[in-house]
């Protein structure tokens, strides 16, 4: 039996209340008030892609063994650079083995299930064991336009393997068109989109029914025979209409949670199949597709072993974990939307020496620290001589990972004059749990909030970016855990 071993689902903690991005430009496109129900997930300045993809990923891998993983596959339309391995970045923040494959997806918002299909031959061909699949998107939109409230930001990730399988996986059915509904040409920020209809009558409302179709066919199975039926599509209102056309009762269809984060791209079937599957009972059929230049759909059965998975946020408690805000002019800032002036503090050189990055990537990625073999002191970062006072052995080290590891506020500070997207810029003295301490800036978090001894995790995310040679460099961060 091969499927899914486990899940897991980042969305970010901020959310955009759409009635604020009416208020601020409704006056311009008043269409867009149509639109203007719930809130979209938005990333904080310091999230994309990559750190959403690595977030979801560290959910799914709770209770598995990272040991275990023999490759990695990433999904994505927005990542930060045109050549470099994001899930090369993914796979050290994790700190998987190096003996891995790993590959991006890209280019169409199927990658999710493309990279789902991908995982899943891998590991039925007996090549890889277990598979680590991820996808993410941030997209940009333009100001006013539909797209801006119809979008949102988030990550989804699943554990393809053969063994504590809780969907397993019966088959799949794919079809292949170069259907432009949208597209984003090389060097430009945002899509360009062709008319509603053409993505609603031509695209969603035959293409998906195609690839479902095929797949109940051969699988022997009616609409009737599936539990859960999953699949994108953008329009809120038409959405309910493309499994109501397949012959599928409104129970059956999914939601495609527009009122409570928006559609996060290539992510957006595979958040949808976890939502899905943190209600699903041993038994039920669930139907995934994914569309874009075609459609993929699969088909999975839970399993007995659903009820063991272990406790995670997956998709229902991280949108639970929210902020809720009406600040559009900071939506535009954290993006990268507006010009604003960042003071001559911001003009400091910021060059990424990659000789460093890679002969320290487990401490930069991967937040891999030591601990001391001979009086088991865990020190952060690594260095020759024991912290110890006691011990002050030299070179008696074993690497030991800090990200995972408990946390609390040791000391705290805010700095306005320091340059920060989201003033003031807040930082300050974490305490490890049974030791280590180290100086990181705090993120997702507001300065009254805070307090000596409040529980911290760790999240890694964008420290800075360097836009003279267009390099985003990552690091960890600390998220104080505030009281709601």
């Amino acid at each position: 039996m091969i499927g899914i071993s486990s899940y897991g689902g980042y969305v970010p903690r901020l959310r955009l209340d759409r009635k604020s991005i009416l208020r601020h430009v409704g006056w311009l496109a008043p269409s867009v008030g149509a639109l203007a129900q719930g809130e979209r997930s938005m990333c904080n300045w310091d999230e994309d892609s990559v750190t959403m993809a690595v977030a979801a990923a560290r959910d799914c891998l709770i209770g598995a063994s990272k040991a275990k993983v023999e490759g990695l596959y990433l999904a994505s339309t927005t990542l930060s650079f045109s050549d470099r391995l994001h899930a090369g970045i993914v796979a050290t923040a994790l700190n998987l083995r190096e003996d891995i494959m790993s590959a991006d997806f890209t280019s169409s918002l199927r990658a999710g299930t493309s990279a789902l299909l991908a995982g899943l031959a891998a590991v039925k061909s007996g090549e890889r064991r277990s598979v680590l699949v991820a996808a993410a998107d941030k997209r940009d939109a333009k100001a006013a336009s539909s797209f801006e409230m119809l979008f949102g930001d988030g990550a989804a990730a699943l554990l393809l393997g053969d063994e504590n399988v809780i969907a397993e996986f019966k088959g799949a059915h794919s079809v292949s068109y170069d259907f432009v509904d949208h597209y984003r040409g090389a060097q430009r920020q945002f899509d360009y989109n062709w008319e509603e209809r053409w993505l609603r009558e031509e695209g969603y409302a035959k293409i998906i029914p195609q690839a479902i179709d095929g797949l109940l066919v051969k699988q022997g199975l009616s609409i009737q025979d599936v539990d859960k039926l999953v699949y994108p599509c953008i329009l809120r209102r038409d959405h309910p209409g493309i499994g109501r056309a397949m012959g599928a009762k409104p129970e059956q269809v999914v939601d495609n949670l527009h009122e409570v984060c928006g559609e996060t791209g290539t992510a957006h079937p595979l958040v949808m199949l976890i939502a899905a599957l943190e209600q699903a009972k041993p038994g039920e059929r669930i139907v995934v597709a994914g569309f874009g230049q075609g459609c993929d759909a699969l088909l999975f059965q839970v399993t007995e072993a659903i009820r063991d998975l272990a406790p995670r946020a997956g998709i229902k408690d991280s949108l639970a974990n929210k902020k809720s805000h009406e600040n559009y002019v900071k939506y535009l800032k954290f993006r990268d939307l507006i010009v604003t002036e960042t003071g001559i503090r911001a003009e400091s050189p910021n060059q990424t020496a990659m000789t460093i990055l890679f002969r320290n990537r487990k401490m930069i990625l991967g937040m891999v620290g030591a601990r001391c073999q001979l009086c088991g002191t865990p020190q952060f970062p690594k260095a020759d001589i024991c912290v110890n006072p006691e011990c002050g052995a030299i070179n008696r080290f074993d690497d030991y990972e800090f990200a995972d590891v408990p946390a609390t506020i040791k000391s705290f500070t805010g700095d306005m004059l320091a340059v920060s997207m989201d003033p003031p810029a807040i930082y300050g003295m974490v305490q490890f749990d049974g030791g280590g301490r180290f100086l990181a800036d705090f993120t997702d978090c507001e300065l009254a909030d805070l307090k000596v001894g409040l529980p911290l995790r760790m999240s890694f995310r964008k420290h800075a970016t360097d836009k003279e040679r267009g390099f985003t460099g990552y690091f960890w961060k600390a998220v104080p855990q505030v009281q709601s």
